[in-house]
């Protein structure tokens, strides 16, 4: 009998070969499963948001856990326990990812893994077949997205990446009001991130590798180095190595949001500037101050952030604000208003009061994907082409700040335009012997 998994391989095969493959949808469920059978999913990379995004699939009904595979044992033991509590039976545990994805009855993986850790695990999932959740941004560099893309489409896979505001209600309910256009011509939109819980991250000196933790596969296709706790775990994203900072921590949620309100994608040029003015000796690589100025037709974008602080635009720590000529639309994770433009004593606009959040867009997301695995007809929230586009936006930021200087930006190629050097950041070199995949 054809299994669920044979049948996606199959057919994804059979509509590749038709030169068909990137018009079809996911098909591993198209026909075959019924609303009710349960998803079998595995998580890799459970430290952080791998764990909250399998406790918010977890909470869905029909839903189950079958593998969980981290590098660290501490962590690999502790969420295995962890799940078991939940839901009653314990998963198998894995340090290779590989080994996980060999398990033919899992329908779903989720990828918490660092960035630098995303495209490897998500194009062997793709290759079986497997429906991917995605943690936010969806990789370290813009060539790897690139990789990325061309899997999900070849194999026919369905891919939601962690970008959970687009499931949240008031984030939606902002954009069509900016699209309604009621804040007549847009001409700029303001994102950024202010965090204050974010403080200095001390120099430690280099240490030996905890027990129970595979160093060389966390580092994986990154440059050798010896193990310090600062480039492990939470703080990694601070390293170039493997994140790209504030600005594609914070940036793809919030970015994301500015690109959605104002329908575009890649900007015709960028430049950007900042530096570790707050903390200039601590231990960190990226920008804790950066500011990164956009161009689109008709408009600039302004991405701006600060650890340390909350000083953020329109007394918000963090948010969007769409400046129009009648008034200002500012939305960040609590709920959106309308600031009326004055002129003459006269506003421009009716106010709108601010419309608090629903505090459920990660639930929502989660149920969105299930939803999409099982009904072909549904469109995902954060399908691969939004989260590719928005990744390579603020990847765009950062290749900017590495540069010093403006850069103009070829959309449709995916290239500086005559700029060699910035398309040196485009790509990233493995380290043996891990190879960039190739589709």
């Amino acid at each position: 009998m054809t299994n669920r998994r044979t049948f996606i391989q199959t057919t994804g095969l059979a509509m590749a070969g038709l030169g068909l493959g990137a018009m079809v949808p996911d098909q591993s469920y198209a026909g075959v499963m019924g609303a009710n059978e349960k998803l079998t999913c595995g998580l890799i990379g459970a430290n952080g948001m791998g764990m909250t995004d399998l406790k918010a699939f977890l909470a869905l009904p029909n839903t189950e856990c079958a593998a969980i595979c981290d590098v660290d044992e501490n962590v690999l033991n502790r969420r295995l326990a962890d799940t078991e509590k939940i839901q009653g039976t314990r998963p198998k545990g894995y340090k290779d990812f590989r080994k996980l994805l060999e398990n033919k009855d899992i329908d779903v993986i989720i990828i918490g893994t660092p960035d630098h850790w995303h495209c490897l695990p998500f194009v062997y999932a793709a290759q079986e077949g497997k429906s991917i959740y995605c943690e936010k941004p969806l990789s370290n560099t813009i060539g790897e997205i690139n990789i990325m893309e061309k899997a999900a489409a070849k194999y026919g896979v369905t891919v939601q990446v962690g970008q959970w505001q687009r499931s949240d209600p008031h984030w939606q309910d902002a954009v069509a009001f900016v699209q309604s256009g009621k804040l007549g011509k847009i001409r700029t939109v303001r994102t950024w991130s202010y965090q204050g819980w974010m403080s200095s991250v001390p120099v430690k000196p280099d240490q030996p590798v905890p027990a129970g933790v595979d160093y060389d596969f966390w580092l994986g296709p990154a440059p050798l180095r010896p193990f310090n706790p600062n480039r492990f775990h939470f703080s990694f994203r601070w390293f170039w190595d493997y994140a790209g900072g504030m600005m594609t921590d914070w940036g793809v949620h919030i970015v994301d949001y500015a690109l959605f309100g104002m329908n575009v994608k890649g900007p015709k040029s960028v430049m950007s500037m900042g530096g570790k003015f707050a903390y200039p000796q601590d231990a960190t690589e990226t920008p804790d101050t950066q500011q990164a100025l956009y161009e689109f037709d008709g408009f600039t974008m302004l991405w701006d952030h600060g650890i340390g602080i909350n000083g953020g635009y329109y007394g918000r720590s963090h948010g969007v604000g769409f400046v129009g000529n009648n008034g200002t639309l500012v939305v960040d994770r609590n709920g959106w208003e309308v600031i009326p433009e004055v002129l003459n004593n006269k506003p421009q606009m009716e106010r709108v009061e601010l419309k608090p959040a629903s505090g459920k867009g990660l639930e929502l997301h989660m149920q969105n994907f299930v939803d999409c695995i099982k009904d072909k007809n549904l469109k995902l929230r954060t399908s691969i082409d939004i989260a590719a586009n928005t990744a390579k936006v603020c990847h765009l930021g950062n290749i900017a700040y590495k540069t010093g200087r403006r850069l103009y930006w070829d959309n449709d190629k995916s290239v500086f335009i005559n700029d060699p050097d910035a398309n040196n950041y485009l790509t990233p070199v493995y380290r043996k012997p891990w190879e960039l995949p190739k589709i």
